[in-house]
């Protein structure tokens, strides 16, 4: 896929491309990744808003909003995924920023994995489709996997005040399970202990006042309905009712 510019609101937005170089040390099958030609994975725009109206919003509650499309596509014997990453802690607070995300088109597999002095305590599992979303939970790194046959293409609004921490995943050669061809799971040997993977549903659109489907993009009318992106502290029932199976 060309790394076409994207139709936004009233401008085209170019594209971030994250090639196969910048992830190489996450990918499970090395020898397919070090002999490949380098190639695009997924396109990434960032920062993106109808109107300068809604941009002095963002600017005013600290927010940002992204689409990332993701191709369908084999590295090698694994599922094309994201690099994957942690967010840092809040200012004064134990809890990381957090973050919202919607499938736009296609299907996802996201994997939310929560780490303490290197041991994996929990990790997570959600299967969403067009319309689902999903909050990522204060601690939890996160992986964004395409297993289907069609692009993938979601949106999220994050804090503004952060930058994404792609060490730890990246220390340990990707995150806690491989998706590999034909749906097999497996896991990642390089962490110490890993757990079962627990399934559970997309979030409850009604947590946000949204109706089943309904963008999200549509919170920039309503923002103090995002407080949750840069003031987890004090929405913890929020992060509880999203970890429920």
């Amino acid at each position: 896929m060309k790394a076409e510019r994207l139709s936004f609101g009233e401008k085209r937005w170019k594209a971030d491309v994250r090639m196969l170089s910048d992830i190489t040390d996450v990918v499970y099958d090395q020898n397919w990744a070090e002999n490949h030609e380098d190639i695009p994975l997924y396109y990434m725009y960032r920062g993106l808003y109808h109107t300068s109206e809604e941009k002095t919003t963002m600017e005013k509650y600290r927010l940002r909003y992204d689409i990332t499309i993701i191709p369908p596509l084999m590295l090698g014997k694994e599922y094309v995924k994201t690099a994957g990453h942690y967010h840092p802690e809040v200012p004064g607070d134990k809890l990381s920023y957090t973050e919202i995300y919607q499938v736009l088109e296609g299907k996802a597999e996201y994997i939310l994995q929560k780490t303490k002095n290197g041991i994996i305590k929990d990790i997570i599992l959600i299967h969403a489709t067009k319309g689902n979303i999903v909050i990522i939970p204060p601690n939890y790194g996160h992986i964004t996997i395409n297993t289907s046959k069609n692009r993938l293409k979601m949106s999220n609004w994050v804090s503004s005040e952060f930058t994404s921490i792609y060490e730890p995943i990246k220390e340990k050669r990707g995150a806690a399970y491989y998706f590999l061809k034909d749906n097999t799971i497996i896991k990642n040997q390089n962490y110490t202990k890993i757990p079962e993977l627990q399934k559970i549903k997309p979030t409850d659109p009604n947590l946000l006042n949204l109706t089943p489907g309904e963008d999200i993009y549509k919170l920039i009318k309503t923002p103090a309905k995002l407080n949750f992106l840069n003031n987890p502290q004090k929405h913890i029932e929020l992060f509880e009712e999203t970890t429920q199976e």
